[in-house]
Parts: structure tokens; sequence; C-alpha cells
């Protein structure tokens, strides 16, 4: 599969979803992303934000309309490509969905490794991000044995450690005290000033406000995209 190189990260054009129980939840819902863009997704809970990430990263598929995901029309994409374009993007999923029987810092290696890296090399990688995020303790632990923030921190950790060209986060400072969640915007801060495009789904509109970053409100089955009046890059002064 050829590099694309569109400026666009995500292209929505008339999409539609259908649930299998005839509930409705897109209708004609267009939307773009740019490319090294930063967004926060917001709405209502039932909006839809956890299912438009999961129909980015093709865990969903629409009832009509068109998906491109870095200028590639999903609908013609097969079962190789599809894992092609995944490779591009880091997930950080509600449920953190850590492997179970992966020690820490081998769940936070585990995307080096599957591309070709050595395990030592990934390790070493993973355990200085994780020592960053404040984990230097618990490298060798089980994810059972962690807090709900703890955990949070690693599936943060395994999902940018890969430097994705696009990372999509659910609610990713929902489990963390201020300090921490601080902490982990100034990582995809820094994720974003290298090229990376994010696109953060927060119940939090104040926190979307506030880093003054564009915001698409989901509503009614319908993506708005705000703009801030003044959009500063810096979540520091």
């Amino acid at each position: 599969m050829q590099e694309n190189t569109s400026k666009t990260a995500v292209h929505f054009q008339n999409v539609e979803l259908i649930f299998e129980q005839g509930t409705r939840l897109f209708s004609g819902l267009n939307l773009t992303i740019e490319a090294g863009g930063f967004y926060f997704l917001t709405g209502v809970s039932g909006a839809g934000k956890s299912t438009l990430l999961k129909m980015i990263y093709l865990g969903c598929k629409q009832s009509s309309g068109n998906i491109s995901l870095f200028g590639t029309n999903t609908a013609r994409v097969s079962f190789r490509e599809i894992a092609f374009l995944r490779r591009k993007i880091g997930i950080v999923f509600q449920d953190f969905r850590l492997i179970p029987h992966l020690t820490v810092v081998d769940n936070v290696a585990l995307p080096l490794q599957v591309r070709g890296i050595s395990p030592k090399k990934a390790r070493a990688e993973a355990a200085e991000l994780l020592t960053w995020v404040g984990l230097k303790d618990h490298l060798n632990s089980l994810p059972h044995t962690l807090s709900g923030g703890e955990q949070q921190r690693v599936a943060i950790s395994r999902a940018v450690i890969g430097r994705p060209k696009l990372l999509i986060a659910d609610e990713p400072t929902g489990n963390v005290d201020d300090g921490t969640a601080l902490k982990l915007l100034y990582l995809f801060e820094e994720m974003h000033k290298q090229g990376t495009t994010i696109m953060l789904a927060t119940h939090n509109r104040n926190l979307a406000q506030e880093l003054k970053y564009p915001e698409i409100f989901l509503e009614k089955g319908q993506a708005f995209l705000i703009h801030p009046q003044t959009i500063t890059h810096e979540i520091f002064a």
C-alpha cells in the first residue's frame, strides 16, 4: 500500500450510522480533521463520542457515506490495508484494554516490538516513558494490580510510544487527578508539536475551552466545529 501524503487526517462525508435495532446515531455527518491538528471531541452522554472514535480506527463501519483516513477511502480497503492504516493510529480506550498477562513495561513496549524493534530496546524506551508518567515502581507489575488512574497512564503510554500519525483518546484524563491530567495533556501537546494529529474525547467542555483548541461538538447526529476566539498552542504559560 502506497503512502498517501494527504493534508487531511480524517474526512467524513455524508456519513450515516444506524444500529441493527434501527436506532440512528449519525445522519449526513460531515467532518474534516486536518493533519497535524489538535481537537477536542465533546457532546452530552450518548451523543456518539466513543462511536465516532471507533469509526475512525475502523472498529465500526458506517451504514452509508464515506470515511477517508490519511487520504484513503476506507470503504474500499482490504483487511491487510486496514491493518496498515491502524499502525498509524495510537488509541487510548476508555476501558484501557491492557493485556492482562503482560507486565506494565511489556504492554507499553509491545507496539515497538510489532514494528520490529528489539525487545531490549523496546522495553528500555517503555521504561523511560513510564518513569516520566510516574510509574517507575510499577514496571514489572501486572495491570490488575494497578489503580484505575495508573492503568490509564499505562494505556496512554502504550498509545503514544510509537509516535503515531494520529492519536485518538476516549476520556484520557477521566481517572487521574488534576496534576496528572495536566502532565498527560502536556505529553499530548508535545506530540502535537512533532506533527501528530490529536483528537481527545472528553465530557469536560471547560477543559477544551481553557486550552483553546478547536472543539468538535456532537449533537443530534451532527458534528459542529467550534474554533476558539484565540488559539494558543501552549498548555503552560
